[in-house]
């Protein structure tokens, strides 16, 4: 429900302003007590100081096992807990295996106490030293080189190469569950943003670019995996062919990227149009390379098929970084 309050003079020159009395009664706000308030555009935002300055969340586990267990873990962390105390009458050997796996597998966390009913992760880092920008940076790296060894393993039959791929996807996710840590925290108050130097906007345009790097490091890993089945050479022209739809999706990747970092609304709206369009003709290339897999062996098509399909889905990903740069640089209202 919306109220509203009128703005009071006190003391000639200072503005004052009651607040509703339930919110107050809600939040712990009582007289004395100390509010801050976070100026955001021709907004203002005010929530009660917390002494606490690292907030605790309690699981019990007693029912989780396996991936539901890592899951579990992992949307405590993404949700902004930095103390995740696990808890169940007996923990198993397998549960506790399972949480030190996902425990590495998420940047900044590490095991604080354990005992036969109770483990206590905690995260170390500190938020304000986090960069969302440098994480964003970093997934469209290593999501576009993945991209590119995972087509150079099919070329060069390279099993061991396919396999590294596979096991930097891993990164990606470390990355990708930073960013969306991050971005919860800037919902939750508007100091996380404050300490990230950067509007919820924009946060929010990185993490929803973040979601399609993410996904582009999914399909290396997937034409990883696939190249993998290749017991024989494939057709030095079906290979350059894929390569070079690689580096039209890469453009594309790129071009939406740089949109999205630059600084010029003007500059960042041509390089958003450029990669749209060339999405199409992107489209229109891997429709060329299916009709040459026609007279191949069928498993064989099916095979090459998937894989022209991911790299031409890495396109469209980027061309989906270009949209959310263009709604960046769009006026404001």
């Amino acid at each position: 429900m919306v109220e509203t309050r009128k703005v009071q003079v006190t003391g000639g020159s200072t503005y004052t302003v009651s607040i509703p009395k339930d919110w107050a009664t809600d939040n712990g706000v009582s007289a004395g007590s100390e509010v801050e308030f976070y100026p955001e555009g021709d907004s203002l935002f005010l929530t009660p100081r917390s002494e606490e300055e690292r907030t605790e969340g309690t699981l019990d586990i007693a029912t989780l096992e396996g991936d539901e267990l890592t899951r579990a873990v992992m949307t405590m962390y993404v949700s902004g807990f930095d103390i995740i105390a696990l808890e169940s009458s007996r923990i198993t050997t397998d549960q506790r295996r399972t949480i030190r796996e996902a425990t590495q597998s998420l940047v900044g966390l590490e095991v604080l106490e354990e005992t036969r009913d109770r483990v206590v992760i905690r995260d170390l880092l500190d938020s304000s030293e986090l960069s969302i920008h440098n994480a964003v940076t970093r997934m469209r790296l290593i999501s576009l080189s993945m991209l590119e060894d995972a087509i150079a393993a099919i070329a060069e039959q390279d099993d061991d190469m396919a396999r590294d791929v596979i096991q930097r996807d891993d990164d990606v996710d470390r990355l990708w569950m930073v960013v969306s840590r991050i971005f919860r925290a800037t919902l939750r108050t508007p100091k996380a943003a404050e300490e990230l130097g950067l509007p919820r906007e924009i946060c929010f345009d990185y993490q929803s670019a973040a979601r399609q790097l993410e996904r582009i490091g999914d399909h290396a890993t997937k034409i990883a995996h696939l190249s993998l089945n290749f017991e024989e050479p494939v057709d030095g022209e079906i290979v350059e062919a894929i390569q070079e739809l690689f580096e039209e999706a890469k453009a594309v990747v790129n071009g939406g990227m740089d949109a999205l970092f630059a600084e010029e609304s003007d500059e960042a709206s041509r390089l958003a149009n450029e990669s749209r369009e060339a999405v199409q003709a992107i489209d229109a290339s891997a429709r060329g390379i299916d009709e040459h897999l026609r007279g191949l062996d069928p498993a064989r098509a099916q095979l090459l098929g998937l894989i022209v399909d991911s790299v031409s889905r890495s396109a469209d990903y980027g061309g989906n970084i270009a949209e959310t740069a263009l709604q960046k640089a769009a006026p404001t209202p």
